[in-house]
């Protein structure tokens, strides 16, 4: 064990869990992951505010989320772990850290669970009106929780065929954009430049906004990460979804907003009204554009809840197994941690409760908490990765199958990126609050991981 290590360093696999995850499971996995419903619906925010310029705004914010998948990678692919980067915290820099991150995350991903449940209820209500809400939410619940209770293969296949839905509902609204800018889509002539022409209209502010839009949009990423540990072969899993995430970034995110802005004029109401996909689609004439991109928003939401269950089930399950969590939430049946999945729905549930039961209050609260919390992960990722790679090229150079670019400059820059966002954050009212909520949060938790990892010291 290296000096530097405060206590025993966690454990490097998890062999308690099934390793069900083909490697197929694991590539979809990782193209699916960055395509979300904030990406489908959310981004028409950032394009009213940055207009054409919100291609800049994911440009800079994809360059720094490559940087930490790469530095998130570096480490997963020498020490494999259910817990991803809560576990390389606490490698890197102590058990308060990666109490603190694992917890924080947890909260993350239960909470984003009742979310999603709400937005897929919605939209299902929508078409059949009359049926309650809750229902749904209820159906989606029992659905993926008893997916998730069952072997990981399960989660694996849900995935794979949910993303690949979305990579060819992506992939076929790439197409036909090119095709309409190169003017030889049928009956849709080319705009060219027209409508890039005024680039920056809400000037440096709206580039700002247009940026913080971009940074939360990207979440979910880190979940193949997880995934890695349960697959046939974790370490070459991991690798290759790191090394295609620049292509991937590059052609969902960037490409598509280029798309967006240049057909559809950015000031259009539609664009936030129904979203920047279903705007585009109406402008090139195609029939049913509407309930098409709301089927594939469903289909992107209820993709989340499982993917979100999962990553929440397996942080906590590695927390309790690291000592920092009710032992009884770590017991394994048949390869999966079912208390763990029973725990994180029921959070889930919790928060689409409080959305019907104190929409006015708590659940603005709890959004506010974990409104920056990605940010927060990010930021220990990056320290673990500057404190592990030395401690890795001196006592397991083997280990290093991907290796961060740069290092350690490029490490040092994303965390430069990082710091100028949270003073962003600081700047803008909207964010501003969600800033000093997870700040408060996350102190709390550093407080109690603190506390915890002292009293142990001592036994």
């Amino acid at each position: 064990m290296s000096r530097t290590t405060p206590v025993q360093a966690p454990p490097e696999a998890d062999a308690s869990l099934s390793h069900g995850l083909k490697q197929r499971h694991l590539s979809m996995i990782a193209l699916g992951g960055v395509i979300g419903a904030g990406l489908f619906v959310g981004s028409g925010a950032g394009i009213a505010a940055a207009g054409p310029s919100i291609v800049v705004a994911y440009v800079i914010s994809g360059v720094l989320v490559m940087l930490v998948m790469r530095m998130l990678g570096e480490m997963s692919a020498a020490y494999p772990s259910s817990g991803s980067f809560s576990a390389h915290a606490e490698r890197a820099i102590g058990p308060w850290a990666g109490f603190t991150v694992g917890w924080a995350f947890w909260v993350l991903l239960c909470t984003a669970v009742g979310l999603e449940g709400i937005g897929a209820a919605k939209i299902v209500s929508g078409w059949l009106p009359g049926t309650p809400e809750w229902a749904w939410v209820a159906l989606f619940m029992l659905v993926f929780c008893g997916a998730n209770l069952a072997a990981v293969k399960n989660f694996g296949e849900f995935e794979f065929w949910f993303a690949a839905l979305k990579v060819g509902a992506i992939a076929l609204f790439l197409v036909l954009g090119a095709l309409a800018i190169a003017g030889v889509l049928p009956g849709t002539d080319s705009p060219g430049t027209s409508n890039l022409t005024d680039f920056m209209p809400g000037g440096g502010e709206g580039l700002v906004i247009g940026l913080l839009a971009s940074v939360f949009a990207y979440g979910g990423l880190e979940t193949v990460t997880i995934a890695a540990a349960e697959s046939e072969d974790p370490v070459k899993g991991v690798a290759s979804a790191v090394r295609t995430a620049m292509w991937r970034i590059g052609l969902f995110y960037i490409g598509s907003m280029a798309v967006v802005v240049t057909l559809v004029p950015w000031d259009s109401k539609e664009v936030v009204e129904s979203g920047p996909y279903v705007a585009t689609l109406d402008t090139l004439g195609i029939p049913g554009a509407g309930q098409l991109m709301n089927v594939v928003v469903l289909v992107a939401l209820l993709s989340a809840m499982n993917a979100n269950i999962y990553g929440a089930s397996r942080i906590k399950y590695s927390l309790v197994r690291r000592g920092q969590g009710p032992k009884a939430l770590g017991r394994v049946t048949g390869g999966v941690p079912r208390i763990a999945v029973l725990a994180s729905c029921v959070f889930g549930f919790v928060c689409v409760v409080l959305s019907y039961w104190r929409p006015d209050d708590v659940f603005p609260w709890l959004l506010n908490m974990i409104g920056a919390v990605i940010l927060v992960v990010w930021i220990f990722i990056a320290v673990s990765q500057l404190r592990l790679r030395r401690r890795l090229e001196r006592e397991a150079p083997g280990k290093l199958i991907v290796r961060m670019w740069a290092f350690p400059v490029l490490t040092w820059v994303a965390l430069a990126g990082m710091a100028a966002i949270f003073v962003l954050m600081a700047r803008e009212p909207d964010t501003r609050v969600q800033l000093y909520s997870t700040g408060a949060m996350t102190l709390v938790l550093a407080a109690v991981g603190y506390g915890w990892q002292r009293a142990r010291a001592r036994r």
